[in-house]
């Protein structure tokens, strides 16, 4: 691994593009390293290389193309890290705009103009210093069975995460998605109950799926919903494959997936409508996508791509670091427990610095 991490430091060190990222349950690191800093974006998703969209879908998504970048892979060794949850006083401001927006938004729900609405928060933390290949070698130490990245783009930002939730893993025309929703914490020997709360809202993504890919797939399969950990917090995943048909491009499939009711809510459009006008800050990257476009192995003529939602993240920009954290709001919500989700995801990123 020492020299995919100097590479690392180098590119960023010169202020080149990159992206290094781990791929859940595997045994590798996996890097784009760009000489060239012109801004280059996705027409069609018929390009090939690594791909990082926003979570507004009407802009557009940034390609390190294939061809233009030097691609290396290593062998993931590390070791474990010791890892102090961060104490820090609480945002009391940050908390009462939060609470303020739930409570709109649940006055949405009760008047069944929305099903379900995800709001979310960025949280700003001060940081004089920091070593970028250690913070993002905690991160791959922490989360193996996560998609671990650290991107960088002088004309955007860094951005580092480590995210459960695939939005789609494809090869030639057969696909697999999945639903990710409710939380809680892992609480060693506390028995582990799901309330109608998120039992209701991780169906209500689930369902958006299969009605979204009726028209362009066939043999669609759910499975059953089960649990999964992610750190220090456990979700309900249930898990939908099928093939995509022969009139229907990627292209239409991450549209009708992006984005999920995960991330956004129900009615997709009314959802999205109401967090551009109340959440009150730029998710920009956050609740977007990232992965793997349309890449293959010189053996292999069937192109995959591998596409996770960008949850669990943080961006760094002039000594400080931005958190984004949200869930979801359905009509069993309440504003104050919500609150608390929040602060117990932010935990995840905070516990790096």
């Amino acid at each position: 691994m020492k020299r995919l991490f100097n590479k690392i430091k180098t590119h960023y060190s010169s202020k080149l593009p990159f992206v290094a990222y781990h791929k859940p349950n595997t045994d590798n690191v996996s890097a784009f390293f760009m000489e060239d800093i012109a801004l280059s974006f996705v027409s069609n998703f018929e390009e090939k290389g690594f791909v990082f969209a926003p979570f507004n879908s009407d802009e557009k998504a940034i390609i390190f193309s294939e061809e233009k970048s030097l691609m290396m892979s290593e062998e993931l060794q590390l070791e474990a890290y010791v890892l102090q949850d961060t104490i820090l006083k609480p945002d009391y401001l940050s908390k009462e705009k939060h609470i303020k927006i739930v409570k709109k938004a649940l006055e949405k729900i009760k008047t069944h103009e929305l099903q379900k609405v995800v709001v979310s928060r960025e949280e700003l933390l001060d940081i004089s210093e920091f070593d970028l290949v250690e913070l993002y070698k905690k991160l791959l130490s922490s989360y193996k069975n996560a998609f671990v990245y650290v991107w960088f783009h002088p004309m955007v930002g860094l951005w580092l995460g480590a995210t459960p939730e695939t939005l789609l893993n494809i090869e030639g025309t057969s696909f697999k998605t999945m639903s990710l929703a409710g939380t809680q914490v892992d609480v060693q020997n506390k028995p582990l109950i799901w309330k109608s709360k998120e039992l209701e809202e991780q169906q209500l993504v689930t369902n958006f799926i299969e009605n979204q890919l009726v028209d362009i797939a066939g043999n669609l399969n759910t499975d059953k919903t089960e649990t999964v950990k992610a750190g220090n917090l456990l979700h309900l995943r249930t898990k939908v494959s099928g093939d995509l048909n022969n009139s229907s491009s990627l292209e239409e499939l991450i549209r009708a997936l992006h984005p999920t009711p995960a991330v956004c809510g129900l009615p997709r459009e009314l959802a999205r409508t109401f967090l551009f006008e109340n959440e009150n800050y730029d998710r920009s990257f956050y609740t977007g996508f990232l992965g793997e476009l349309n890449l293959q192995d010189s053996k292999d003529v069937v192109k995959s791509s591998a596409l996770f939602v960008n949850l669990r993240c943080m961006r760094i920009q002039n000594n400080k670091a931005a958190i984004f954290v949200g869930g979801g709001i359905t009509k069993d919500s309440d504003a104050a427990n919500e609150w608390e989700e929040t602060v117990f995801k932010a935990k995840t990123m905070k516990r790096m610095l």
